[in-house]
């Protein structure tokens, strides 16, 4: 068995999932997020997606629907620590493209957004790398987000070290990049 599988959400645990959200409003959304969640690499897996389809009747194709539409699921694995990097247009004239191209050290990382993915995970499942079009805080530009804290006018040197850190494992939630 590989990682991959054991990865996969117990159905135990989606059936008191759904039990708990069963008639509230927004219903799906909040099952899908929270079996997201429950998920070791927090992703939505498949086997997941057409249990949750059988046991709330809801046809796969709209509950895949859902999870391509919202950016914030998950369908591949991802890994312990995301690094986001916004590419809109504030951040883009202000580098953001470099600090991409600086994290791009990662095997296959390069190759991935070459190729036209938004979205790389390392295969130790460590580091995600994802890019966004916009976090809406463009006079802070070039942006990045971390596992959630967000960081503004990031330069090379900086996403460098964030990127040490989390390779070493060091993430410190209040590291300060000046």
């Amino acid at each position: 068995m590989n990682a991959f599988e054991e990865s996969r959400v117990n159905t135990t645990v989606i059936d008191e999932i759904v039990s708990r959200h069963r008639g509230k409003p927004g219903e799906l959304l909040t099952v899908m997020e929270e079996i997201q969640e429950a998920s070791e690499f927090k992703f939505l897996d498949d086997s997941s997606m057409e249990y949750l389809s059988s046991s709330v009747k809801v046809p796969l194709s709209q509950i895949y629907g859902v999870a391509t539409f919202y950016s914030f699921f998950n369908l591949k694995p991802q890994g312990k620590h995301t690094i986001i990097v916004c590419r809109g247009t504030a951040c883009h004239t202000k580098g953001s493209k470099i600090l991409l191209d600086d994290l791009s050290i990662l095997p296959g990382c390069k190759e991935a957004f070459d190729s036209g993915e938004s979205s790389f995970t390392t295969e130790d499942k460590q580091i995600t790398v994802k890019t966004v079009a916009c976090f809406g805080q463009c006079a802070l530009a070039p942006v990045v987000a971390v596992d959630g804290v967000i960081y503004s006018n990031v330069t090379s040197e900086q996403i460098k070290k964030l990127l040490e850190n989390l390779q070493e494992d060091n993430k410190d939630e209040n590291l300060r990049l000046s």
